[in-house]
């Protein structure tokens, strides 16, 4: 999350005359990510989340996402439900952006990741891609790997600057992982940015899940892969077996991964490292100055990227 675009009291009024939830209270920008503007939004109706949509997010996967979300909701995955307007719409346009308003999800987010979140987390993950299985519409994944090597041509020249040698590493692992890439596996709608920032926890429990704006149809064990990124690495950038272990058995425990997904997985984790290697590597050379957004190293998914093209199988992950 993060604020791209302002909105003046006296838009954020008439853009509330459209829906049923009342006046508005208290409204501010959320600082935290980098893709959307978003702003926490009460009012005299309740607390609700309301997202212009920014950058890389195509309008039209937008009723996708919010079809999606809608979808999970209904089938019992605690994520935001969209507000729809009177006019049954849930998209609508606020300061010249498409914008949406979702309802808002209690808790807060584990700043310090324990191994207690990662069961939870993983048996989420596998409720979320069992629930969307018959949500029929499909989307293409524009940050999987066919996005990867445009997006490695697009930042090599600022590579460099970020780390010495940094545009020849990615060059190579990224050929390694292209080639090794594996076919046949089970494919269904997946979240595909599930950090700790995107899930809340309340009273100890998982609370909810945030931010489908990178949802699409993709393998679903690299959706897993990406948990293992965001979730089971120390901060000294130790990769932490308990964790992992943890978040494989609970995903699991839900739906079990089949002998290709689990050969697969080492090769999944390095795409999904190298994929946010090259979205934070771009964003950290093209954010523009003076947006209220909290940039976030590349460097940090370089040192996964390269404990996973180590890791010879499954067994290194914690299985």
């Amino acid at each position: 999350m993060a604020v791209y675009t302002e909105v003046s009291d006296e838009a954020l009024a008439a853009f509330l005359t459209d829906y049923d939830i009342g006046a508005a209270v208290a409204f501010r920008g959320i600082a935290e990510g980098v893709e959307n503007s978003n702003f926490s939004l009460r009012t005299t109706g309740g607390d609700y989340i309301l997202t212009l949509y920014e950058k890389r997010v195509d309008p039209a996967d937008l009723p996708w996402f919010l079809g999606l979300m809608e979808h999970l909701a209904t089938r019992g995955i605690t994520c935001p439900l969209p507000v729809r307007a009177r006019d049954g719409n849930a998209l609508r346009h606020l300061a010249g952006k498409h914008a949406s308003v979702t309802t808002f999800l209690p808790g807060v987010w584990p700043r310090r990741v324990r191994p207690e979140h990662c069961a939870p987390v993983g048996a989420a993950l596998a409720s979320l891609h069992r629930a969307g299985a018959d949500y029929a519409p499909t989307r293409a994944n524009a940050l999987g790997p066919a996005g990867w090597r445009p997006l490695l041509d697009r930042s090599l020249p600022g590579a460099d600057g970020v780390q010495p040698g940094l545009g020849a590493e990615l060059s190579a692992a990224l050929e390694g992982i292209l080639a090794a890439w594996p076919t046949g596996l089970s494919v269904g709608h997946i979240h595909a940015d599930l950090f700790p920032d995107n899930v809340f926890f309340l009273d100890n429990a998982l609370s909810g899940l945030i931010d489908f704006y990178f949802a699409a149809t993709d393998i679903l064990a690299y959706d897993l892969a990406v948990c293992l990124n965001a979730w089971c690495f120390e901060q000294d950038f130790a990769f932490n077996v308990t964790k992992a272990r943890a978040m494989l058995q609970a995903y699991q425990a839900a739906r079990p991964l089949s002998p290709a997904e689990l050969a697969a997985l080492p090769v999944l984790c390095q795409g999904a490292a190298i994929r946010f290697a090259l979205t934070r590597l771009y964003d950290w050379i093209n954010t523009p100055a003076g947006a209220l957004v909290t940039r976030k190293d590349p460097l940090e998914y370089i040192r996964r990227l390269r404990f996973f093209l180590a890791a010879k199988d499954v067994h290194a992950l914690g299985l």
